[in-house]
């Protein structure tokens, strides 16, 4: 018999609040509760409620790369020898700054990445000397992304 996974209901002013967050996650509490027509207690009351089911992990500031002069990014499908300890390979791959992602997958790879380098000569240096250089990489297979054309989280 399959489980279905536990999931939380949330109503249409959670929603509201949900999608003003992921727009400006500054906005004011007070604004929120303005735009949203209930008060500011409530909306904190709500915010606590969301965070206490994980739905919420926190709010962040989003760093430009490009700004730091990181222009290339790219996925990293990553290729492992049978007896490579999976562990090892991430803990190494955590190592490097650049790597922002990895995913156990199904498919071809056993690994796929998502790294940023300021140019096609630092993506060749991470890949052959860093990744390659890994204990238990066999190879990997780049693709280069040319522009990123939808960023975004899951909508309420």
């Amino acid at each position: 018999m399959n489980k279905k996974p536990k999931t939380l209901a949330i109503d249409g002013i959670d929603k509201k609040i949900l999608r003003v967050l992921t727009e400006d996650a500054r906005t004011p509490i007070l604004e929120i509760a303005r735009n949203v027509g209930i008060s500011g207690a409530a909306i904190h009351q709500r915010l606590k409620k969301l965070e206490k089911s994980k739905l919420l992990s926190g709010s962040k500031f989003v760093i430009n790369p490009k700004i730091l002069g990181y222009s290339t990014m790219a996925f990293v499908g990553v290729y492992l020898d049978k007896a490579a300890n999976t562990d090892d390979v991430v803990k190494a791959l955590r190592r490097f700054p650049e790597v922002l992602e990895c995913h156990f997958t199904t498919g071809n790879y056993n690994l796929f990445i998502k790294l940023l380098s300021i140019d096609n000569e630092h993506l060749m240096h991470l890949l052959n000397k860093n990744i390659q250089s890994i204990e238990g990489v066999l190879r990997t297979e780049s693709l280069i992304s040319l522009d990123q054309q939808i960023d975004r989280q899951i909508l309420v």
